[in-house]
C-alpha cells in the first residue's frame, strides 16, 4: 500500500477552483503506516512502506454526497517485483477491516494507480505483487552426465548384488541394495524433477479486473507438483545418508566388535530405521509448517523454494528457523560425524594396522589398503564433507570447492560401481567369460595370427605379474593357459619343420 500524494499540485488546483457557496472544507491526513488499521484479510508479508490516506470534510460526519478521486504512485524493488493487482478500499468502522463499498478503479496511467470513491473516510490502496524469481537455468552439464554415470552404474550395481546375493552375506548385500537404491532414486528425481515447470509458463504480470480486497501483497503461482518433488528428494536424500550411517555402524560391528554377534531380527531393525526415521522428519516438518500456516494459501513456499523444487531457506536471520537447518542440515551433520568418527577408528585399528604375519608384499598391501580405504570412504558419504567447506564467503574458495563437491558426490554411484561391483572376483569372472564369448562368437581369435596373439598375450601376462595387486584384482587371464601358450610356443620353435 505505498502510496505518493502529490499535494502540491493538488493545493494549486484547489487554489484555482472558485469556491461555491454550499462549499464545504476538505482535510488530508497521510499516515505512515497500518499499525492502527490492522486487517483481518490482507496478509502482508514485504517492506513496503504501507501508508493510508484520511480525508474529511469539515462536518464530523462521513460525507456520502462527496466523490474523491485520487492518484497512488507504488513505491517497490522493480528489479525483484511485479505489479499483479491492486484494489481501491475504505476503512471500515463496522467490520474493522478494508471493504470497497463505494469504491472503483479508474485504471492505470504511466505506473500510476487511480482510484474514486463516493464518499470520505480512510483510504489506501492495496496492492499484490510477483516475485521476479531468477529460475536457474538448466542443469549443468558437468552435474548432469556424473548424475547419469551414477545412475547407471547403481542400477549395474543393484542388479549385481541381487543375482550373486546367495554367496554373499545377507547383511551386508542388503544394506548395500538399499543404500543404492536410495541414491538411485534421488539422482533421477533431482535430474527431471528439481526444476521448477513455473518458468516455462507464460502469465501476464497484471490483474486489473474487479475491484475486490486481496488476500495477500505476495502472489506465488501454486505448484502442487514441485513441493511434492521437494518432499521426495528430500526423504529419499535423508535415507541415503542414513543407509550410511547404518552401514559405518554395521561395518564397526563387524571388524571391531567381531566376537559379538548381530542382533537377532538386525535386517529388520535396521529397515525400519533407513527407511521409517527419515519419513518421520519430513511428515513432522510438512505437518508443523502446514499447521503454523494453514490460512495461507501458499504455505507450501515455507517449505520448499520457487526458484528450485528444494527445502526453502528464508533470507537473513530466516536461516535459523528454516526447514533447511533443522529437518536436513542437522540431522546429516550427526550422521556425517559419527562416520568420520567409525571410519578414523577402522583406519588406525583395522585397514592400517602394521600386521606382522602379513605374507603379500609392502607394494601390495599399501594399494589394498588404499582401495580398502575409498571404498569405506565413499560408502560412508565422507565426501559431504565437502559441502560445509562451500559455505566458505570467499567466492573464488567457493567456486573451487564446488566443483569439487560435484564431481565427488555427482559420481558418488559410479565410484561405487567400481569399488564393490567391478573389483569382486564374480563380477571378473563373469566379465572374462562374457568377453570371451564374444569374442568366439565374432570369430576375432581365428582372424588373429597365432604367434602373434601368442606374443601378444605373454606381454599383458607378464606385465601383469610385475603388478602384484591388478593381477590379483584383475584375473582376466589364466596363468595356467599362457603357460601352455609359452611352452607350445617353444617347441614350436624346436621343430621347424612341424
Amino acid at each position: 500500500m505505498p502510496v505518493k500524494m502529490f499535494f502540491k499540485e493538488l493545493l494549486l488546483m484547489i487554489m484555482k477552483i472558485p469556491l461555491q457557496p454550499n462549499a464545504k472544507a476538505c482535510g488530508f491526513v497521510v499516515y505512515q503506516n497500518n499499525k492502527l488499521f490492522q486487517s483481518k484479510t490482507f496478509i502482508t508479508k514485504s517492506n513496503f512502506s504501507q501508508k493510508i490516506i484520511s480525508s474529511k470534510t469539515d462536518e464530523d460526519v462521513e460525507d456520502q454526497s462527496a466523490s474523491v478521486e485520487m492518484v497512488f504512485s507504488p513505491r517497490y524493488n522493480q528489479t525483484e517485483f511485479q505489479l499483479h493487482s491492486y484494489a481501491c478500499v475504505y476503512w471500515n468502522f463496522s467490520m474493522k477491516d478494508w471493504d470497497t463499498y463505494g469504491c472503483h478503479k479508474e485504471g492505470v496511467t504511466d505506473g500510476f494507480l487511480h482510484c474514486r470513491c463516493s464518499h470520505t473516510t480512510n483510504f489506501a490502496v492495496l496492492m499484490s505483487f510477483k516475485k521476479d524469481y531468477k529460475y536457474p537455468k538448466s542443469l549443468d552439464v558437468f552435474s548432469t552426465i556424473g548424475c547419469a554415470l551414477s545412475t547407471a552404474g547403481l542400477v549395474l550395481t543393484v542388479l549385481f548384488q541381487v543375482v550373486t546375493r546367495k554367496v554373499r552375506k545377507t547383511s551386508v548385500t542388503w544394506v548395500l541394495v538399499c543404500l543404492c537404491t536410495s541414491m538411485l532414486i534421488f539422482n533421477l528425481l533431482f535430474l527431471f524433477g528439481i526444476e521448477n515447470s513455473n518458468k516455462n509458463l507464460k502469465t501476464s504480470n497484471t490483474d486489473f479486473g474487479s475491484n475486490e480486497v486481496l488476500r495477500q501483497d505476495i502472489v506465488v503461482i501454486s505448484n502442487p507438483t514441485c513441493t511434492g518433488i521437494a518432499i521426495l528428494l528430500h526423504y529419499f536424500l535423508l535415507v541415503t545418508f542414513t543407509w550410511t550411517g547404518i552401514s559405518a555402524a554395521q561395518l564397526y560391528f563387524l571388524l571391531i566388535r567381531t566376537m559379538k554377534p548381530l542382533p537377532q531380527h538386525f535386517i529388520l531393525y535396521i529397515s525400519l530405521i533407513g527407511w521409517g526415521v527419515p519419513a518421520i522428519v519430513v511428515a513432522m516438518t510438512v505437518g508443523i509448517i502446514y499447521s503454523q500456516n494453514k490460512n495461507n494459501s501458499q504455505w507450501e513456499l515455507e517449505y520448499r523454494q520457487e526458484r528450485i523444487c528444494w527445502l526453502a531457506v528464508e533470507e537473513g536471520n530466516g536461516f535459523i528457523t528454516s526447514p533447511l537447518l533443522w529437518s536436513f542440515i542437522v540431522p546429516v551433520t550427526i550422521i556425517l560425524i559419527s562416520n568420520v568418527v567409525i571410519f578414523i577408528i577402522i583406519l588406525v585399528k583395522v585397514l592400517w594396522k602394521n600386521n606382522q604375519n602379513l605374507t603379500s608384499t609392502k607394494k601390495v598391501s599399501s594399494i589394498r589398503k588404499i582401495l580398502s580405504t575409498l571404498s569405506i570412504a565413499v560408502v560412508f558419504g565422507i565426501t559431504w564433507i565437502l559441502a560445509y567447506l562451500m559455505l566458505i564467503g570467499d567466492d573464488s574458495v567457493m567456486i573451487v570447492f564446488s566443483y569439487i563437491f560435484c564431481l565427488f558426490n555427482t559420481t558418488q554411484g559410479l565410484q561405487i560401481f567400481f569399488l564393490y561391483t567391478v573389483r569382486t572376483k564374480i563380477f571378473q569372472d563373469e566379465a572374462s567369460k562374457l568377453l570371451n564369448s564374444l569374442l568366439s562368437s565374432t570369430g576375432r581369435v581365428k582372424t588373429l595370427p597365432s604367434v602373434t596373439t601368442l606374443r601378444l598375450r605373454v606381454r599383458m601376462y607378464n606385465m601383469l605379474r610385475a603388478f602384484p595387486a591388478l593381477n590379483e584384482h584383475f584375473r582376466l587371464l589364466e596363468p595356467s593357459e599362457l603357460n601352455e601358450d609359452e611352452t607350445r610356443s617353444q617347441s614350436d620353435q624346436a621343430n621347424p619343420s612341424t
